[in-house]
């Protein structure tokens, strides 16, 4: 009997080049292929695997080198005999992703990785940023981060105008109907979205927040205004809550909604201001109850995610990202930097059946910084044995 294929994402972690000047020791590669049909070694490049490396000749304890990895979601089956493994499979579901305006955020890396593991991507863009970000996709500017690892490109089925800081049309002031900006877009509160997407699709299984803004956040908290700081609550975690609710009664039960938080939730991240980390720490409490309420009414999941930082465009507007990226490679446990591909995967992962009893929970994906609690480049620690990725 012929095995069938079975598409599904699968995660891929390649090893760049090293220079022959550095010393590696042997290592042992273990493989967890999550395709249907077993590939030969000389396909196995183009199959899915994560790659894990360990040394094989010794225990001994000894500063770890790492090397930098690459990681994509991969989509489509493999043409030969099955093998064993935990396929994220997600065809047939559909997922919303609001909050993506550009190809090189956390929002697109999720939308590439459910993508990839079969599900149909509904987008919804903030309604200044649509004409730019149709444009761009419809001229193939976006193309070449479209690519998917089976080669295709992802399709997007609708882009929906969306501002998720108004709830209704009644909300909505009027020098923001008169602005210009909004010009020639209409239905874009977040109920007028829900209802489109109900007429247009009927039901959603995966719901993306993929939303912030603080005009305020260059502002230490103690200067920032109560207008500030209430824009920035309004724009990145009460816009969840709209989401959600609006969402729900079209969300199929088994569905999971994911929203994107970062580490200032919880320490002191000088520069992150203007309301943004009470913010962060809002949409974490946030997505312990709405668990709660979600999964009793609705079988739906609510998990965050605590991205470590990225230089993405929006990111580079708080303007000491550069910095943070650096820091994160000093002290994080894993001196590497961090790709939007892993936060992407592991959306995926929270989306999937294999997730099927995690809600509620704050998952991190930061290379582990959020388990130090002090900076080891400190001057304060020279002189200690600490150990750090051997770069000689």
């Amino acid at each position: 009997m012929a095995a069938n294929t079975t598409p599904g994402l699968q995660i891929q972690a390649t090893k760049q080049c090293i220079p022959a000047s550095q010393n590696v020791s042997k290592m042992s590669t273990m493989s967890f292929n999550f395709g249907s049909k077993r590939k030969s070694f000389t396909d196995f490049r183009s199959s899915s695997h994560i790659s894990l490396t360990k040394p094989i000749h010794s225990f001994k304890l000894a500063p770890i080198k790492f090397e930098r990895m690459v990681t994509k979601a991969m989509s489509g089956a493999s043409e030969q005999v099955p093998v064993s493994g935990l396929p994220i499979d997600l065809r047939g579901k559909r997922a919303f992703i609001a909050g993506i305006a550009d190809d090189n955020g956390y929002g697109w890396a999720i939308a590439k990785s459910l993508a990839a593991a079969g599900a149909e991507i509904l987008v919804g863009t903030w309604v200044p940023a649509l004409n730019i970000f149709e444009t761009s996709l419809r001229r193939g500017k976006f193309d070449q981060s479209r690519v998917l690892p089976d080669g295709s490109l992802m399709e997007i089925a609708k882009v929906y105008p969306l501002d998720a800081v108004f709830d209704s049309p009644e909300d909505v002031p009027e020098d923001v109907k008169t602005n210009k900006r909004y010009a020639g877009s209409s239905k874009w509160t977040v109920s007028e979205v829900a209802e489109s997407v109900k007429q247009d699709f009927g039901t959603i299984d995966i719901l993306v927040h993929s939303l912030a803004n603080g005009p305020e956040v260059s502002k230490p908290l103690s200067e920032t205004s109560r207008k500030g700081y209430l824009a920035a609550i309004s724009a990145s975690s009460y816009s969840f809550i709209s989401l959600l609710k609006h969402f729900l009664p079209i969300m199929n039960p088994g569905g999971a909604t994911i929203s994107l938080t970062y580490i200032a939730s919880e320490r002191i991240i000088p520069g992150y201001g203007g309301g943004m980390s009470s913010a962060k720490a809002a949409l974490e409490s946030d997505t312990k109850v709405l668990a709660f309420e979600a999964g009793r009414k609705h079988k739906v999941r609510v998990n965050t995610i605590s991205a470590g930082p990225l230089g993405s465009r929006a990111a580079k507007a708080i303007g000491f990202i550069d910095m943070m990226i650096n820091y994160s490679l000093e002290n994080a446990p894993l001196q590497k930097e961090l790709y939007a591909e892993e936060v992407g995967n592991t959306a995926a992962f929270l989306a999937s059946p294999l997730a099927s009893a995690i809600t509620g929970a704050t998952v991190y994906v930061d290379n582990g910084l959020n388990a130090m609690g002090v900076g080891v480049d400190s001057p304060a620690f020279t002189g200690l044995d600490i150990p750090k990725d051997n770069k000689s």
